[in-house]
């Protein structure tokens, strides 16, 4: 493995880790139900996505980044919905943010 591609696939994996430390943070920082599932859906999104193609530039390309290429694809498809179906339905069985004052 070449020096740029061990390189360029530990900058993309170390920027994965950075997304999911923040998603982490962000899941502790945020109240409410609603907040708390769109930042995990995007930190789940991105970082996974991210991660992915730091493991296809470390491995090389050929059938197992083809492979995970697929499986990063169909994440990309099915989390949105999925987290969409999620607060969906809590919203239509009637689960409502409280109002809670600040405090910091």
């Amino acid at each position: 493995m070449s020096f740029v591609q061990n390189l360029v696939s530990g900058i993309l994996i170390g920027t994965a880790l950075v997304f999911m430390s923040f998603g982490v943070i962000g899941m502790f920082r945020f109240r409410n139900f609603y907040a708390r599932i769109l930042i995990s859906s995007k930190v789940d999104t991105v970082g996974f996505l991210t991660m992915m193609a730091g493991i296809m530039v470390s491995a090389g390309f050929g059938f197992f980044s083809l492979k995970l290429g697929l499986i990063a694809a169909l994440v990309l498809l099915t989390n949105p919905i999925a987290t969409h179906a999620i607060a969906r339905s809590a919203h239509r069985s009637g689960y409502r943010v409280r109002r809670e004052p600040k405090d910091d």
